[in-house]
């Protein structure tokens, strides 16, 4: 099964690192979208999860509100 993972993060939070180290760990490819960089994903970011923090990981369009590697591994399965 083809699944689309993307994770929202900031440069300056350090639970948005453990949040790619869970899924580098599982082998879990991703597309990592930083709010740092570009404005128009901070208005995308709260479109798609009603919220303004992160990191917001979306897999298979189950949102992940911060780090919670059970959710991360019941969402991939």
């Amino acid at each position: 099964m083809s699944q689309t993972t993307i994770i929202y993060t900031s440069a300056t939070c350090p639970v948005c690192s453990m949040a790619k180290d869970l899924l580098n760990s599982l082998n879990e490819p991703y597309k990592e979208i930083n709010i740092d960089i570009n404005p128009v994903s901070v208005v995308q970011l709260i479109a798609k999860t009603k919220k303004f923090t992160v990191p917001q990981t979306i897999i298979n369009g189950k949102v992940i509100s911060g780090f919670k590697p059970e959710e991360v591994i019941q969402a991939m399965y």
